[in-house]
């Protein structure tokens, strides 16, 4: 059988996060495929052919005494540079899968309840532990995720492309891509609200 692009691509597992269940990337579907099986995105407009890019799968394994469950993750893009893997989330039942730049957050507990990170694609996921954040980047925002879901999301920082260059406590330093100068523009985003200073946006 012919493999998926997803399998071409650099895979990722980062337990930043403390979490209660085991997740395993599977290479090639499974001989033995168990009883609970999940597909991700949830139907939505404009995504009916998203399993037909490829997928990711995994096999998670709640610790909480619930059965194991099949998670198959459609893929977003089958460019290498796009993120794929496994994150531990800042609420310990919830599993982040990234699948070609697409991401979900999926609840182990529950598996049927999920959400999908809006960027599409996400350029770059980047845990941090101390401020209880997982953060997403994508073209031209940022996104974070706390323990009881999406905290902050911030307004345009880039007209194509943001980078992320370092974290100071609450203040994270980036730089957005500005098309009139052809240059990066710093920015700074406060980490407990989203609002930002800085960076380039068309209109700002």
């Amino acid at each position: 059988m012919q493999s998926s692009p997803a399998t071409t691509q650099q895979r990722t597992i980062d337990l930043s996060f403390p979490c209660e269940w085991k997740a395993e990337i599977l290479a090639a579907a499974p001989m033995i495929a168990p009883a609970r099986q999940f597909v991700y995105p949830l139907p939505v407009p404009g995504e009916e052919d998203a399993l037909a890019r490829g997928a990711m799968q995994l096999m998670v394994r709640p610790d909480a005494g619930q059965p194991a469950f099949l998670a198959t993750c459609a893929l977003g893009f089958a460019d290498p540079t796009m993120p794929s893997g496994v994150w531990s989330c800042p609420h310990p039942s919830e599993l982040c899968a990234v699948a070609g730049g697409y991401a979900y957050i999926v609840n182990t507990v529950r598996p049927e309840e999920s959400l999908q990170i809006p960027f599409r694609p996400v350029t770059e996921v980047r845990p941090l532990p101390g401020q209880g954040l997982l953060l997403f980047a994508g073209f031209h925002a940022l996104l974070a995720l706390g323990a009881h879901g999406i905290a902050w999301q911030t307004r345009r920082l880039s007209w194509e492309g943001v980078r992320v260059a370092s974290v100071e406590e609450s203040l994270l330093h980036g730089f957005g891509w500005n098309l009139m100068t052809d240059k990066e523009v710093p920015f700074t985003v406060d980490l407990r609200t989203g609002e930002h200073t800085g960076g380039s946006a068309p209109g700002a």
